[in-house]
């Protein structure tokens, strides 16, 4: 794989505050997917509105397919994906919403209408095309919203805690519509099931820096690192006794 995202002993913070991030340095592959955990306050966000070129480095370096990353320019090769969904719709009906980054790019035309319809596809919402983004389900927009990432073809896409809010069975659809990407994840979530499932690497951020940085198996089940930065490990690399695992019968359900 080659590089694609360079950071380089970054700080992040807001114009006039301390910073909230120091001294982070790390690299992305094209194609790689890295979850990003950490407890409320970490600063996973603000990371994010940096690589995405909204928020300006106090320090530091970022540097995307070797170039510098210079702040407050549209990037159409990363795409972030906002943790609150009425943050990003805003347009009248869903296929307005989906093509507004495509006619930045300066799509117009059969092209963007071609664009549009196979973001649409891909998250599974062509029937909803002309629907109003205020009457779209909470799954239905989580959608919405990666669509409108996907119309641009991005490098790199950034999602905030895409799970968040999300029944299982739309939580389940939406692991399946990330798995089928090409672009680059980084993943930020609390959700540490859906991490390990989707991203063989994981990053650990705490008290303004990186913590821990390798295999996502490896890197979430350890215990001791885990509780020192506020998480847990997944139930599904936590081991169980055979004889202790047992779900006694349930009186009210008459089993």
């Amino acid at each position: 794989m080659t590089e694609m995202l360079h950071l380089d002993r970054v700080c992040v913070g807001w114009p006039g505050h301390a910073p909230v991030l120091r001294d982070i340095s790390l690299t992305l592959h094209h194609g790689e997917r890295v979850g990003l955990v950490g407890p409320n306050g970490a600063g996973k966000s603000s990371l994010f509105l940096s690589i995405a070129g909204v928020l300006a480095p106090q320090a530091g370096t970022i540097r995307l397919n070797g170039q510098a990353l210079r702040t407050g320019q549209f990037l159409p090769d990363v795409a972030l994906v906002f943790q609150q969904a009425e943050d990003q719709l805003f347009c009248p009906t869903l296929a307005e919403d989906v093509a507004f980054g495509a006619r930045n790019m300066g799509l117009e035309g059969a092209d963007l209408d071609a664009r549009v319809a196979q973001a649409l596809a891909a998250c599974g919402l062509s029937a909803l095309a002309d629907r109003p983004v205020h009457q779209l389900s909470g799954g239905e927009k989580r959608r919405a919203c990666i669509a409108g990432a996907l119309v641009m073809r991005p490098a790199l896409m950034l999602l905030d805690e895409p799970s968040a809010a999300l029944d299982l069975r739309n939580r389940r659809n939406l692991i399946a519509l990330l798995g089928r990407t090409n672009q680059a994840l980084v993943v930020a979530s609390h959700d540490l099931e859906l991490v390990l499932e989707l991203c063989p690497r994981v990053i650990v951020i705490d008290q303004g820096r990186i913590c821990a940085d390798g295999p996502v198996r490896q890197v979430l089940g350890n215990a001791g690192l885990m509780a020192a930065h506020g998480q847990e490990v997944p139930h599904s690399l936590t081991p169980h006794a055979p004889a202790a695992h047992v779900h006694l019968p349930n009186p009210a359900a008459g089993l």
